[in-house]
């Protein structure tokens, strides 16, 4: 399986003066051709053009490295996510269901920045901007879990905005990681993944008592 985008690695040498962004990107292009688990400290120099050495002056060990690029990651992933929430605008449901795409298109079109974020197995503990990194990016997650959780019909009770965040999360990082990242190991599906993720929130939706039919924009309420 690679996490590669379509256009190939390219071979990047220590050329322009900066040593760290240099280690950054080889790393990224390793993930992408390899994994996160399946390079080491020494080939990431190597693949940057320096010595095995050079890392050292920026991290301590390829964990370090790898948590670098998670956070990049996430800080972009939070950007994606806010920008298709926008505040919930027009209406919460059109922007949910924005997010929700948004959210499988940067599994796609990012997937070794994906793969540092989500399957490195680093631990957050101990990682302080890393772990925030991840938190503002679920905040965003959040929120739109706490207007829906809002908008809940009062008759069927209204569930734990934080329940309603990590039942989101978990179906759009299932589908993002089964059927929307492009592994040459994919399933293939008679629909789309934003397609699947759609369908999955509306039966989701319809067990909180949400009537499937989406409401007209500027429903009093959204």
């Amino acid at each position: 399986m690679s996490w590669r985008k379509q256009s190939g690695r390219s071979e990047r040498g220590y050329h322009h003066g900066n040593l760290k962004e240099a280690l950054l990107q080889a790393a990224l292009d390793l993930i992408a051709e390899k994994g996160p688990g399946g390079f080491t400290f020494a080939e990431a120099a190597r693949s940057a053009g320096v010595s095995p050495a050079a890392p050292y002056r920026h991290f301590r060990d390829r964990d370090e490295l790898i948590s670098s690029i998670a956070e990049r990651g996430f800080l972009q992933f939070e950007k994606v996510l806010a920008a298709a929430w926008d505040e919930g605008r027009p209406d919460t449901f059109s922007a949910f269901e924005r997010m929700g795409r948004a959210y499988l298109t940067f599994a796609r079109d990012e997937p070794a920045f994906y793969s540092a974020m989500f399957e490195s197995g680093l631990p957050l503990d101990g990682n302080p901007a890393l772990l925030a990194a991840s938190e503002r990016a679920f905040a965003v997650i959040r929120a739109t879990a706490e207007r829906l959780a809002a908008l809940a019909p009062p008759g069927a009770g209204r569930p734990p905005a934080l329940m309603v965040a990590l039942h989101i999360w978990s179906m759009s990082h299932g589908i993002a990681s089964l059927f929307a990242r492009g592994d040459a190991a994919r399933r293939k599906l008679p629909m789309s993944p934003e397609d699947l993720l759609e369908a999955g929130v509306l039966i989701y939706l319809r067990g909180l008592g949400f009537a499937t039919e989406r409401p007209p924009a500027g429903t009093p309420g959204e």
